[in-house]
């Protein structure tokens, strides 16, 4: 199979904490046959289901049934044997204006046990709206003793910048995200939610051993602060390290390994500007702010993220995948033992889609969803 030649260009990164690099971006594209070919794995896509809203976020079944969010406050469940779709009854009300609506879902660890199925969507709180995480039992397709576990302080009327990934850290807690929600101070303040990664007990109670548990001047939730609006949250499952992607303003796009109590420097630091030109903050380093992994000038808009290890493409074990909307690419990100990227390749850049989310499936398949209702497949061509 004859692929035309990749090609190269340089996007600056932030590699580990300390050193500058630039990294190649290579860029996959198709052959005349219709496929793919990454790291020399031929590989094709395929469409499993179309939707008429933004697929926002999805997870697997034990049965390998995917549950999915559409941001209009649907909840559905995709066969992706028969391809069929049905709806599940019981989600929560949702406010969905702007960038909120219904968002991330993730299937609990023991859902054979319990059943439970947790969600963030925004909500409407008075005059505002805010950022909430609740779980319900799945029971054939009902949503049953839902529950809210928890809502993000401090409400606003904004519409924008909600965050709203869930991941577990498979010890009983899990983390979400929560955008600034455009007030930026906030991502600084530790009074508040807002530019937060948080950590619960999956009850949505407080850790007592979470950083700012005993501040009396801080939400009790915090695991780690300074960021604009975190879409991507991933556990690494053979370190149990937690990686993040956030948008930032025109360019500054990041990607960040997250470490409790550290401040990642929203807004006070930033590789971002302001959308009409001008520099936001102090710079792009102060002692005691968290440098990123990486970070992308200009912006490609990075969502969902989810590493990679299964055995249908061994040769992308333990990499990062990367869903994004403005680059319309799913970016792949090669990390090394010490934390830092040492490759990265764009791929589907042909497509013109906006990546929303993107994870391994339990058939070692790479499964993504897009802005325009698609949840689909990476297979390879044998």
């Amino acid at each position: 199979m004859k692929l035309e030649a990749g090609k190269m260009r340089s996007i600056g990164i932030r590699a580990g904490f300390l050193l500058a690099i630039i990294a190649l971006g290579i860029v996959a594209f198709r052959s005349s046959e219709g496929a793919y070919e990454s790291e020399g794995q031929p590989f094709s896509v395929e469409v499993i289901a179309q939707q008429e809203d933004v697929v926002w976020g999805f997870d697997f079944l034990p049965d390998r049934r995917i549950v999915f969010t559409e941001r209009d406050g649907q909840l559905r469940i995709l066969d992706p044997n028969t391809r069929s779709v049905q709806t599940i009854q019981g989600a929560p009300p949702v406010v969905q204006a702007g960038q909120g609506g219904l968002l991330d879902v993730r299937v609990h660890p023991d859902f054979d046990k319990n059943g439970w199925i947790y969600l963030t969507y925004s909500e409407k709180v008075d005059a505002g709206m805010t950022t909430a995480l609740g779980r319900g039992r799945l029971e054939g397709l009902e949503l049953k003793d839902y529950r809210k576990l928890f809502s993000a302080w401090e409400p606003n009327g904004n519409n924008i910048h909600f965050g709203s990934r869930i991941e577990f850290d498979g010890s009983g807690r899990l983390f979400i995200s929560v955008g600034d929600r455009n007030e930026r101070h906030k991502a600084q303040d530790l009074r508040y939610h807002n530019g937060k990664i948080l950590r619960l007990n999956e009850d949505g109670s407080v850790p007592p051993d979470n950083p700012f548990a005993n501040n009396p001047d801080a939400k009790p939730e915090i695991w780690s602060y300074g960021h604009r609006n975190p879409q991507g949250l991933a556990r690494h499952p053979v370190t149990g390290e937690l990686w993040e992607s956030e948008f930032g303003p025109r360019g500054g796009d990041e990607i960040n390994l997250i470490r409790p109590g550290a401040n990642y420097g929203w807004p006070v630091i930033t590789y971002g500007r302001e959308y009409w030109g001008p520099k936001i903050g102090e710079g792009t380093e102060k002692p005691g702010m968290e440098q990123p992994v990486a970070y992308y000038v200009p912006s490609i808009s990075p969502s969902g993220i989810g590493f990679y290890f299964g055995d249908v493409f061994p040769r992308w074990k333990g990499n990062l995948f990367v869903a994004n909307l403005s680059g319309q690419h799913l970016r792949r990100l090669v990390i090394d033992a010490n934390n830092k990227i040492v490759k990265q390749e764009e791929l589907l850049n042909d497509l013109d889609l906006n990546f929303r989310q993107v994870r391994q499936g339990p058939d070692g398949f790479l499964y993504f969803s897009t802005d325009d209702g698609k949840i689909a497949r990476l297979v390879p061509v044998r």
